[in-house]
């Protein structure tokens, strides 16, 4: 215990000291001050939806805005584009441009800034992490034009229901719009010049990124919802302090250094809620927690072993331990709060250790150790590792355990190099999305868990459709046929818990996890 409040102390030391390091404007606690919000890691980059995690989205997302936005439940409503009209057959999408919209260098936004962007994200070279899906993945992008300066035009190959709500996603950073002084005149990337509520100001690697509020800012009317409505930034600025330590996290709430505490680690929810001035919020998120399997691995590719992995592990009694009981234990890759999940989707894998010793024994798995990778960024897929290590000792199943940092564990995963590992899938909203988030050819995407043509044709399919009923077929197929294959095993949805001192009005959580700081005021 001694030498957990050591490094506790330690790091509230040293959060202390960037605040005094911020300029005066930053600091104040008057109606002026900047508001604090924490980060448990730094932003990966500043490039939107290039080499990206969670804290990185929800950084950018502050700064560039896109044509369309997902609201809160979900459903796609217009950003940028005050209008858009779908051909006959759905091939072709006619977007007008709002008026009175202007970058952050003060320029005007129009088609060729808009037509500028989307080519860039799609080029061969490009790390969008949209861009497979909209090169004959979900959709087929064949053209992207300016039809005059307020009218841009998409082509598709084929018609593709999912279009928006592609371009919407959080984990593609909205699909912003930028302007081309984003990057050098080499081309290489400069910084994030777009539309948004907050421009970028500065990024202090491990310290702390800072947006300033962007006074030409053309808000919609209407309540704020999701990521579009009324996005008026209510606060001069914005610092997001990298505390990764989540005791560190809450002490630092708790004695004022801090406005918002985002992502409160749930062991942490006892002490926050017995401070006066605290007021916590909690809602279930779409985020899925899972364990990787690496089928390509000499051991795993043998599914017997894979579903043994799967038939070892009490995804009720995990989901409860690691989240201090405020997650929905899942075995589905449809979230608990998607209107998608019923029948089968409901039902948990349930523990039976003596079927996984009879595929153990099947497979000719003799004990062999199975590297399984997690990092201490994210404590709930630190303890997962930790209990599933111990649960699937019970079925003869041997796990070590591996910690990296984030970022090296995010490139074992981007590489597929790894046996198993405990990771997250963010937010999207849409089950099409999430199933589309593991299938994938792993030669040409190695971050995909699931290379499976079966489940390919079933993505394509609940992609394609647009009756509720002939989606949630799909969606039924996919989850029965991952059950069988085994690629990974869905454990949870976590809940998103949001902190704020008193005197801050209008933070709010959402399915989707990542921060809004937009309508947010501090007195």
């Amino acid at each position: 215990m001694k030498r957990i409040a050591l490094t506790v102390l330690a790091l509230i030391v040293a959060l202390v000291a960037t605040w005094f390091a911020l300029a005066p404007e930053s600091r104040g606690t008057g109606h002026g001050g900047f508001l604090i919000s924490r980060l448990n890691s730094d932003i990966i980059s500043t490039e939107p939806g290039d080499q990206r995690d969670e804290n990185t989205d929800s950084v950018l997302m502050h700064v560039g805005e896109g044509l369309v936005g997902l609201r809160e439940d979900g459903s796609v409503g217009l950003l940028l584009a005050s209008a858009v009209k779908i051909s006959e057959y759905g091939k072709v999408y006619d977007f007008t441009l709002r008026s009175g919209v202007r970058f952050h260098n003060g320029a005007p936004l129009s088609a060729d800034s808009v037509v500028w962007s989307l080519r860039r994200y799609l080029r061969e070279d490009s790390d969008w992490r949209c861009r497979s899906d909209l090169t004959g993945g979900i959709a087929d992008i064949l053209e992207v034009s300016a039809l005059d300066a307020t009218h841009v035009r998409i082509t598709l190959a084929a018609a593709a229901p999912l279009l928006l709500k592609t371009l919407a996603r959080i984990d593609c950073a909205g699909a912003p719009v930028l302007h081309p002084d984003s990057v050098n005149a080499d081309g290489s990337w400069n910084r994030p010049i777009g539309t948004g509520p907050f421009r970028f100001s500065r990024h202090v690697p491990n310290q702390y990124v800072e947006l300033l509020r962007f006074d030409e800012y053309s808000p919609l009317s209407g309540p704020m919802d999701g990521n579009v409505g009324n996005k008026k930034p209510l606060v001069p600025g914005v610092r997001f302090l990298i505390i990764p330590d989540s005791s560190a996290a809450a002490a630092a709430l708790m004695s004022g250094s801090i406005d918002i505490y985002d992502g409160v680690n749930p062991n942490e929810m006892d002490v926050l809620e017995k401070t006066d001035d605290i007021r916590i919020e909690s809602v279930p998120l779409m985020d899925v927690y899972a364990l990787l399997l690496q089928t390509r691995d000499p051991l795993l590719k043998d599914a017997r072993l894979r579903k043994a992995i799967a038939l070892s592990i009490d995804v009720g009694g995990l989901a409860v331990a690691v989240s201090n009981g405020t997650a929905g234990a899942n075995s589905s890759m449809v979230p608990v709060p998607s209107p998608f999940h019923k029948g089968a989707h409901k039902a948990l894998i349930q523990q039976n250790l003596a079927e996984a010793r009879r595929l153990v024994a099947a497979s000719g798995y003799r004990r062999e150790p199975i590297t399984l990778i997690t990092n201490r960024r994210y404590l709930q897929m630190f303890d997962a590792a930790v209990l599933i290590q111990a649960m699937a000792r019970d079925a003869g199943i041997n796990f070590e355990i591996q910690t990296f940092d984030w970022a090296t564990q995010l490139d074992h995963y981007s590489e597929g190099t790894y046996q198993t590992m405990t990771f997250a899938y963010s937010a999207r909203l849409d089950p099409s999305f999430n199933y589309g988030s593991v299938i994938g050819n792993k030669d040409d995407e190695p971050r995909k868990v699931w290379d499976d043509p079966v489940a390919a044709d079933l993505l394509s399919r609940s992609a394609q459709a647009t009756a509720a009923a002939d989606r949630q077929a799909a969606f039924d197929s996919l989850h029965t046929r991952m059950l069988t294959e085994t690629p990974l095993v869905v454990t949870y949805n976590p809940a998103h818990i949001i902190a704020t001192r008193a005197g801050v009005e209008g933070a709010r959580s959402w399915p989707a996890v990542q921060q809004r700081l937009w309508g947010v005021s501090k007195k």
